[in-house]
């Protein structure tokens, strides 16, 4: 295969993840134009300053010379804007044209005597202290930016792309409408490993393995294109394209399957590892890289439940019933129906252990009274449309709680809600929140909305408009979630949010080594420099907590100081927290 493992991602690679996460930047021509009046303005300084003619100007005689300070600041803030929207190419030409206009400035003040020139030397000065601060602070913030991305599409054990990658990888393609399998490897009996032997070993023994696929995606020579990527746990992937049949496509699962034919030796212990192997084909079984994804699944499991535990399994359509899918949503809707859709509340502190608020977890119950995961009814309610239903019903209740609870106890605590991307868009989604708002009779500044980083990519504009709406009615605004997705910062600054929440998975690594810890405080550094208090989800452990407090974290949330509560458990807990002095 080509030797195109990681475009995302690697110190051990070397390279970018340009590839991944493309910011934005205004079109060429912007450029161009602010070049032009910036080099016209300077130039009409320069002839402007030595006129003495006036101009007529709303009946007052006006003398050109005065017109200069005018002219300077526009050539002077289209400096500040080349190097804002161009960063390193805005500061060349910034600093150039300013340098350029000195030789003048002094020739004009010593030798022919034009006072006016000594202004200008002063205003081009501070320019270019100011064009040169802004540089700084600007290459700054985005080497913080290079380091989130980093972490945010690549695997800190493995050093592979890691699920966001691959799933990025898939939507390429399938937006280039290319053919091609996900292939998802999973290692058999892993999990005993660990049990037995300790998390250290498998560890090492899983780095082992990711370096035996790298060098095997680098000596195949058979011309497909293979993207390799961890997903955690004991799963990695294969994304396969440019092959030219199903004989072929199989006989490259063979050659990776064979990688693990040699035991792992561990501190003078051999270990044996096998592997099976479940492929899905786009867009024959599946339209979009999360369908694709389950279907390859599906596949992984039938080659061990029907064929043995090391065998390469593709999808076929009667694995995967659609009757699970129907039944779940008749369970939602039925739920909807029936008022059987409710909230828990998950505690927020701040760093010194006082309650800050709660946040707001959407449960669903059968007719028989058994909980479902929001795992299994969240898909299927996006998927069916009903999510911003739930969102709806959550938001309502939820409000409606914490509407009593502030004139029983007059508590100033927030109640952060979860908002749906598709609920967000809905064009009476305003309305909706304002009718709750008057019926709950809660005021906008203790409601916090919630809404993931991926809308970002999705519909940046819409969404913007929506929560600047929000931001208006007196809501406070979090970015759920923070570090797995596109974590732009040219699109974070445009969100007038409040909070930043770091994703949990990030805070489960943060006690395993100093980079994890890092990439943590690199967050947490990224939401203070953008003026938002930054909330760590996820954590379990006095040594996280620790941590946390040590890289200033402002609030956290986790089982270590609170599980999710039904609404009797969390009205206790704030009587208790009103009580504290």
């Amino acid at each position: 295969m080509k030797k195109n493992i990681v475009r995302a991602c690697s110190a051990e690679t070397g390279q970018g993840i340009s590839n991944f996460y493309i910011d934005r930047k205004p079109p060429g021509v912007l450029f161009v134009v602010l070049l032009l009046v910036y080099i016209l303005a300077a130039v009409f300084v320069n002839i402007t300053a030595q006129l003495e003619s006036n101009l007529v100007f709303f009946g007052q005689a006006v003398q050109l010379s005065f017109l200069t300070g005018a002219i300077s600041s526009v050539a002077n803030l289209c400096a500040i804007f080349l190097v804002i929207f161009y960063s390193k190419h805005g500061f060349i030409a910034s600093i150039i044209i300013l340098l350029a206009q000195f030789p003048n400035l002094i020739i004009e003040f010593i030798f022919k005597h034009n006072y006016f020139g000594i202004t200008g030397f002063f205003v081009n000065i501070l320019t270019v202290l100011a064009v040169c601060i802004i540089y700084i602070n600007k290459k700054k913030v985005e080497r913080y930016q290079i380091t989130i991305q980093e972490y945010a599409v690549t695997d800190r054990l493995t050093k592979l792309p890691n699920r966001i990658a691959c799933s990025m990888h898939m939507d390429e393609l399938i937006k280039c409408n290319k053919p091609f399998v996900v292939a998802i490897m999973n290692l058999n009996n892993f999990k005993s490993i660990n049990n037995a032997l300790g998390q250290s070993i498998g560890d090492a023994i899983l780095s082992e393995i990711a370096i035996r696929l790298k060098e095997t995606t680098i000596r195949d020579t058979s011309g497909t294109s293979v993207f390799l990527a961890y997903n955690g746990g004991d799963e990695f992937t294969l994304v396969i394209n440019n092959y030219r049949d199903s004989d072929e496509l199989v006989k490259v699962l063979e050659y990776y399957k064979a990688t693990l034919n040699d035991t792992i030796t561990f501190k003078e212990c051999e270990y044996f590892i096998s592997a099976r192997i479940g492929y899905a084909e786009y867009p024959r079984d599946a339209k979009s890289s999360e369908d694709l994804y389950i279907c390859a699944l599906t596949a992984v499991t039938n080659a061990k439940k029907d064929r043995g535990k090391s065998h390469i399994c593709g999808f076929m359509s009667n694995m995967y019933s659609a009757e699970r899918e129907i039944d779940m949503e008749r369970k939602i809707r039925e739920a909807l129906k029936e008022g059987r859709v409710y909230f828990y509340l998950q505690p927020q502190y701040n760093i010194m252990h006082r309650l800050r608020g709660f946040e707001v977890l959407a449960r669903i119950c059968d007719k028989d009274g058994n909980i479902i995961s929001p795992v299994e009814f969240i898909p299927i309610a996006e998927k069916a449309g009903l999510i911003d239903s739930i969102d709806y019903t959550v938001f309502r209740n939820a409000s409606k709680f914490l509407g009593e609870l502030i004139r029983h106890t007059g508590t100033d605590i927030i109640l952060s809600v979860n908002v749906s991307v598709m609920h967000l868009m809905k064009k009476n989604f305003l309305s909706e929140v304002q009718e709750i708002l008057e019926k709950s009779d809660v005021p906008a500044n203790r409601i916090e909305i919630e809404i993931t980083e991926s809308i970002m990519i999705d519909s940046i504009d819409e969404a913007v408009r929506s929560i600047s709406e929000l931001k208006k009615m007196g809501f406070r605004i979090a970015i759920d979630d923070f570090g797995t997705g596109y974590s732009s910062l040219s699109y974070l600054n445009t969100f007038p949010a409040d909070i930043l929440k770091v994703d949990k998975s990030f805070i489960k690594k943060i006690s395993s080594g100093s980079s994890h810890e890092k990439y943590v405080a690199a967050i947490i550094s990224i939401g203070h420099i953008m003026n938002f208090g930054v909330v760590a989800e996820g954590v379990e452990t006095s040594e996280q907590l620790e941590i946390l407090r040590n890289v200033g974290c402002d609030y956290i949330q986790g089982f270590y100081w609170g599980e999710p509560m039904p609404r009797e458990e969390a009205e206790k807990l704030v009587i208790e927290n009103e009580r504290k002095p």
